[in-house]
C-alpha cells in the first residue's frame, strides 16, 4: 500500500557550494541556469559527499496512473532516505529542468498523467522543451532514462535507480528502433540500476548493442552461485547469460569508483532481478508478451508510442500481475541503487581525506611527528585504516541528543613546599596535570547508559576537523555508534566543541571554559528532516535525553520529535545559565515549556538539575509567568498542600537546611511542568520529587507513607499524589579518591534513564537512584570520565 499524496514531504536543507562537474556542454559554468535548477538539498549533498540517487519521472507521467503515481513518488523518495541516501527526482516543469523536485513540484508534474499533457523527454527533447519554455510556451516533461542521465551528470550525481531499461525492439535490425537509453549509456558516465530491459524487447541484441557502446553490464547474483541470466524485467531469468555477475553493492561501488578514475566516459548498467515473490513465471509472461507485441504491430504502434501500448496490453493480459511486479521491482531497484551510492560514498571520502555528514567514520590521518593524546584511556586512531560506515541500530532504548566535545582537564598540582596552596595562583603559570578525554554532557550520558547495558543511539554534531576525527574514532572505541553524528563541512565555519576545566588541588572545579558554538547553531543549519528524524522513526526509542547545550529552538525540535514518535523526554540542564532554556523563547519559536504544557500535556517528563540549576529553572519559569497560568494552578490546587503545616512536613522528609534553601519548594512548583525532578546535591545526596500517576500502588503501601507529601484532592486530577524522598550518597569518597568530577552528574542521569527504559511500565525511579549514585561514585574515582566499571552494575538493574 502506497502513502497518500499528503505524505510526500518537502525537504529543505541548508545551501552549500556546488562543486565543478565534468561537463557543462549545454549550460553555463554553474549547473544553475535559466534551463536547469538543482535543489539546495541535492547541491548540499553532492558538495559534502552524501550518497545521492537520481530518480526519473517518465514512470509518473507515462507509467502509472494518477494519483497512484504520486504515492509511488513518495514511496521511492522514502526508500532512498530510509537506506541512507538523498533522493533527486528529476523532471521538467514549464521548460525548466529540475534536479531534486519538491513535493509540490512532483504533484504538479505527476498530475499531468490524467490528461497525458506531459512530454516524454529523452536527449533529443531537452533542447526542444527548454527552448519552448524560453519562447513563452512552457511544457511539462517526464524524463526518460537518457534524459535523466544527462541531467544527473550535470548535477554531479553518479547513481540512478529506475524500473526497466529501454533496448533494441524486436525487428530492430530493419526498423532501427533502438532506445536512446543505450546510446546514452555509451557516452554519459552515470550508473543505471534497473531490472534489465523490458521483456518484450530483443534482449540478445540489446546486450550486443551495449557491448558495442562500451557499456559494462553486470547482474546482481542475489545469492546465486556461478553464472546468472540477465533479467527480463517481469521475470528473473531471460534465458540469456549476463556478461558479468556482481555479488553485492560493495562490488558494484568498487566498479563505479574504478571506472571514474580511468579515462572511460561511458556509463554502467547493473541489472537487479525482480524480487522472487513478485516475479511472473517466464512461460506465462512469454505468451502474454507475444500477444501484446502482435497487437501493437496490428494496430500500428511504433517508436515512442510502442512501449506504453505494449505495457498497457501486458497489464491487461496478465490480469494485473505485471503491475505488481513493476511496483516491486522499481522499489527494489531504488533500494539497491541507494546502497550502491552509500558504498560509493565510502570509497570517495578517502579521496577527500574527510568524511561526509552521512559517512560519520572519518578516515585516519597519518601523524609521524608526535603522539596523539589519549582519549578515554585509549589512543586516538591516526594511522590509515579501512573506513567503515556505522551500522544503524534496528531499535534503541535511549536516544541521547546532546554535546560531544574534546575535554581538557587541568588539575592543579602544587610543588612540595606549596601544598598548603589549594587553588592555583592567578595571573601566572601553575604546575598541573593536563589530561584529554572525550566528553560533552550528551556523550557522557550516552556512554553511561551504554555501559550499564542499554541500547543507546547518540545524536550530536561535530566539525570536519582534527578534533572531529578524534571524537568519532574514540566513540567507536567506546562502543557507541556514530550513525547519529552529523558532520558539518569546512564551509560551515564551525569547530568541534571543546571544554577546558581547571580544578584545584582537591579536584574541585574552579573555572571552566567551553567552546560549544557548534551546538548553538540554529535549527536551519542542522539536518533534522533528512538525518535525525528518520533515525528516531526507525529506532523508536523509549526515552530521548536532551542536554541544554542546544539553543532553545533546537531543544523544542528535539522534544517535538520525541513526542511525535512516542518517546518520553529527559532534560539535563548543563549549567545555571543554560538550564533556563527550557522556558526561553528563541526568536519566533515557542519555548519547550509554555503555560499550557502541564501534565498530562507536558513536554518534559524528567529533569536532573543540581541545586543551582534547579534555582535557575525555577526563576526562569517564574519570569515567564508560568506560575500564573490557570493550568498550573489546577495542578497545584489538586495537590491539597497545607500552607500551615507544609514546612514541618518538608523538613521531616528532607532537612531543615534544604527547606531553608528552598529546594523542596522549588521542586514542587516545577512539578506541574516536569513531573519528575532529581536534584543532585553533591555530598548531601539526591532529592527525588515526583508526581505519582492516579492509582499508583505506592499511594496505598504503608512502606511509602513517609514519602507521600500529598495526595490528589480530586479523583479527576491527572495525578495521584506527590512523592518526595531524599537519598543519601552511595558512599563518601576521600579527597584522594576523587580523581575527576567531570561526568559524575551525567552518569547519574544516564543510568536513571537506562533503568527506566528497561521496562517503562513497571520501572520505579526510587529503585534505580541508589544504583545511579553508585555509578556516579565510580565515575568520580575514574581519571577518564565515565567509568567502564559501570558494566559491573548491570545485574543490579536487570540489564
Amino acid at each position: 500500500m502506497f502513502a497518500s499524496r499528503a505524505s510526500i514531504l518537502s525537504r529543505c536543507c541548508r545551501g552549500a557550494r556546488v562543486p565543478r562537474f565534468r561537463s557543462f556542454h549545454a549550460l553555463p559554468s554553474s549547473p544553475q541556469s535559466k534551463f536547469l535548477k538543482v535543489s539546495e538539498e541535492v547541491r548540499d549533498a553532492v558538495a559534502t559527499g552524501k550518497p545521492v540517487v537520481a530518480l526519473e519521472t517518465t514512470i509518473y507521467t507515462h507509467g502509472f496512473p494518477y494519483p497512484e503515481n504520486i504515492a509511488l513518488a513518495s514511496l521511492l523518495e522514502s526508500v532512498v532516505r530510509a537506506n541512507g541516501g538523498v533522493p533527486a527526482t528529476i523532471g521538467i516543469l514549464g521548460g525548466v529542468a529540475r534536479v531534486g523536485m519538491s513535493a509540490e513540484e512532483i504533484v504538479e508534474l505527476a498530475s499531468t498523467a490524467e490528461k497525458k499533457t506531459a512530454l516524454k523527454v529523452s536527449r533529443r527533447d531537452l533542447g526542444y522543451i527548454c527552448g519552448m519554455g524560453l519562447a513563452g510556451k512552457p511544457i511539462h516533461g517526464g524524463t526518460t532514462i537518457s534524459g535523466t542521465m544527462i541531467l544527473s551528470e550535470l548535477a554531479g550525481i553518479k547513481i540512478f535507480g529506475t524500473g526497466g531499461l529501454g533496448g533494441v525492439h524486436r525487428g530492430g535490425e530493419t526498423s532501427m528502433d533502438i532506445s536512446a537509453d543505450l546510446t546514452e549509456l555509451g557516452r554519459t558516465p552515470v550508473t543505471v540500476i534497473s531490472s534489465g530491459c523490458k521483456s518484450f524487447l530483443d534482449i540478445p541484441r540489446t546486450l550486443e548493442y551495449l557491448e558495442t557502446e562500451g557499456v559494462c553490464v553486470g547482474t546482481f547474483a542475489d545469492g546465486r552461485e556461478g553464472s546468472v541470466d540477465f533479467p527480463a524485467f517481469f521475470t528473473r531469468d531471460s534465458g540469456f547469460r549476463s556478461p558479468r555477475v556482481i555479488q553485492n553493492e560493495a562490488e558494484a561501488a568498487a566498479i563505479v569508483y574504478a571506472q571514474s578514475k580511468l579515462p572511460v566516459s561511458s556509463g554502467i548498467h547493473f541489472a537487479n532481478p525482480v524480487p522472487v515473490e513478485a516475479s511472473v513465471p517466464k512461460p506465462e509472461m512469454d505468451r502474454i508478451i507475444e500477444e501484446a507485441v502482435r497487437l501493437a504491430n496490428v494496430e500500428g504502434y511504433h517508436g515512442s508510442d510502442n512501449t506504453p501500448f505494449v505495457l498497457g496490453k501486458i497489464k491487461e493480459l496478465s490480469g494485473g500481475k505485471s503491475v505488481i511486479a513493476n511496483r516491486a521491482l522499481v522499489e527494489s531497484n531504488v533500494k539497491r541503487a541507494t546502497r550502491v551510492a552509500v558504498e560509493l560514498a565510502k570509497l570517495e571520502e578517502m579521496d577527500r581525506g574527510v568524511a561526509a555528514r552521512h559517512m560519520p567514520a572519518f578516515p585516519s590521518v597519518s601523524r609521524t611527528d608526535q603522539e596523539v593524546p589519549e582519549v578515554q584511556a585509549t589512543k586516538l586512531e591516526t594511522t590509515p585504516e579501512t573506513v567503515v560506515t556505522p551500522e544503524l541500530p534496528e531499535n534503541s532504548d535511549v536516544l541521547v541528543a546532546g554535546s560531544l566535545a574534546i575535554d581538557l582537564s587541568c588539575d592543579y598540582t602544587p610543588f612540595g613546599d606549596e601544598r598548603v596552596q589549594v587553588a592555583p595562583i592567578p595571573h601566572t603559570s601553575n604546575p598541573a596535570i593536563i589530561g584529554q578525554s572525550l566528553g560533552g554532557v550528551g556523550h557522557n550520558v550516552a556512554l553511561a547508559a551504554s555501559y550499564i547495558g542499554s541500547d543507546v543511539l547518540f545524536c550530536s554534531v561535530v566539525a570536519d576537523d582534527l578534533s572531529g576525527r578524534a571524537a568519532l574514532a574514540s566513540l567507536e572505541k567506546e562502543g557507541l555508534s556514530t550513525a547519529g553524528i552529523q558532520i558539518l563541512p569546512p564551509t560551515s565555519g564551525t569547530r568541534t566543541a571543546q571544554y577546558v576545566c581547571i580544578n584545584d588541588a582537591k579536584k574541585d572545579l574552579l573555572v571552566a571554559m567551553a567552546d560549544m558554538g557548534i551546538v548553538e547553531l540554529p535549527k536551519k543549519q542542522l539536518d533534522f528532516d533528512g538525518f535525525w528524524e528518520p533515525l528516531i522513526e526507525r529506532t523508536k526509542p523509549k526515552w530521548v535525553v536532551v542536554d541544554a547545550n542546544w539553543r532553545p529552538e533546537v531543544l523544542a525540535k528535539w522534544t517535538t520529535l520525541a513526542q511525535k514518535y512516542g518517546a518520553r523526554v529527559a532534560f539535563e540542564p548543563v549549567s545555571t545559565a543554560k538550564s533556563r532554556r527550557l522556558f526561553a523563547r528563541d526568536g519566533d519559536a515557542s519555548p519547550v515549556i509554555g503555560p499550557a504544557q502541564t501534565i498530562p500535556n507536558h513536554a518534559v517528563s524528567l529533569a536532573c538539575p543540581n541545586r543551582l540549576e534547579l534555582g535557575a529553572m525555577y526563576m526562569a519559569a517564574r519570569e515567564a509567568l508560568l506560575f500564573d497560568s490557570p493550568s498550573w494552578w489546577d495542578v497545584i490546587d489538586a495537590m491539597g498542600l497545607s500552607q500551615s503545616g507544609s514546612r514541618e512536613r518538608l523538613v521531616s522528609i528532607t532537612s531543615a537546611s534544604l527547606v531553608d534553601e528552598g529546594l523542596p519548594q522549588q521542586s514542587i512548583q516545577l512539578l506541574p511542568f516536569i513531573p519528575c525532578l532529581i536534584t543532585k546535591l553533591g555530598e548531601a545526596g539526591a532529592l527525588l520529587t515526583q508526581l505519582l500517576p492516579p492509582g499508583d500502588s505506592r499511594l496505598r503501601n504503608p512502606n511509602y507513607a513517609p514519602y507521600i507529601l500529598a495526595r490528589a484532592s480530586s479523583s479527576n486530577a491527572s495525578f495521584g499524589g506527590v512523592y518526595m524522598r531524599l537519598f543519601p550518597p552511595a558512599a563518601q569518597l576521600s579527597a584522594e579518591e576523587v580523581v575527576s568530577v567531570n561526568g559524575a552528574g551525567d552518569t547519574l542521569l544516564g543510568v536513571v534513564v537506562a533503568g527506566l527504559a528497561k521496562d517503562s511500565s513497571s520501572a520505579r525511579i526510587e529503585d534505580i537512584i541508589s544504583v545511579a549514585q553508585e555509578a556516579s561514585r565510580k565515575t568520580l574515582a575514574n581519571p577518564g570520565g565515565v567509568s567502564k566499571d559501570l558494566v559491573g552494575l548491570r545485574e543490579k538493574l536487570g540489564l
